[in-house]
């Protein structure tokens, strides 16, 4: 079985090693996680130089990361650290995975619209023309406003979150206004519309690909020229 340093070693930027590392902290500073589980982006790395394959393949910190990357952005030695932590979450079993992040990646293979939450497209389209009308009748200025579905040769593909038309159905329409005001020429699909994509977390890297096949063949069918993802 390859250890954790081995397969590790491979993501490192070409003619680098651990020992590039100047342990200058840029990336602990910048890292949103740092000192949870007693972990850190720069802990993260010595360790993986020292081989310390079972504590960073069992460390829960791997699942405090949210993966944003500022540490690589801020690393001088451009250590690729969120690629270790995927690393990290990819080498554990199934079971031992969170089991939220897990069940939230079935369920956005087994819908159309890739919904970790399981929501419906026509749930979808029925919020948005509620919050539509109630956009347009408070704010005169946006009494045009449209959203569309499906509307082919759009320039932007708008993924949205599934939280905010189950839960947070008004946190939509601010993104609306703006793209209106600014003349964006988008659109929603019917498939592949949820941004969200739980599998990436959860290290799925089958399941991973397949959402983002969905959602890209999505925006290819309607001859969408950018993919405007807001996660």
């Amino acid at each position: 079985m390859v250890s954790f340093r081995e397969a590790a070693l491979e993501l490192l930027p070409e003619g680098h090693s651990f020992n590039t590392c100047l342990a200058c902290g840029l990336c602990s500073q910048a890292c949103p996680a740092a000192g949870l589980e007693g972990m850190d982006p720069r802990k993260f790395v010595r360790m993986a130089m020292l081989g310390m394959d079972e504590a960073l393949s069992t460390t829960p910190w791997a699942w405090m990361c949210t993966m944003c990357r500022r540490c690589t952005h801020v690393c001088p030695m451009h250590i690729d650290i969120p690629q270790l932590v995927y690393l990290s979450r990819n080498m554990r079993p199934e079971e031992e995975k969170p089991s939220g992040i897990v069940k939230s990646c079935s369920i956005a293979l087994n819908n159309p619209g890739n919904s970790a939450m399981g929501a419906r497209t026509e749930d979808l389209i029925e919020v948005v023309g509620d919050i539509l009308e109630e956009t347009r009748e408070e704010f005169p200025e946006f009494s045009d406003m449209e959203v569309s579905f499906d509307r082919p040769g759009a320039f932007f593909f708008l993924n949205q979150n599934s939280r905010e038309p189950v839960n947070e159905p008004e946190e939509m329409a601010p993104l609306w206004k703006i793209l209106h005001r600014v003349g964006a020429d988008w659109t929603y699909g019917t498939k592949g519309w949820a941004a969200e994509n739980y599998c990436m977390f959860a290290a799925d890297e089958k399941g991973w690909k397949t959402i983002v096949e969905n959602k890209a063949k999505a925006l290819e069918d309607l001859g969408c020229k950018v993919w405007l993802n807001t996660e």
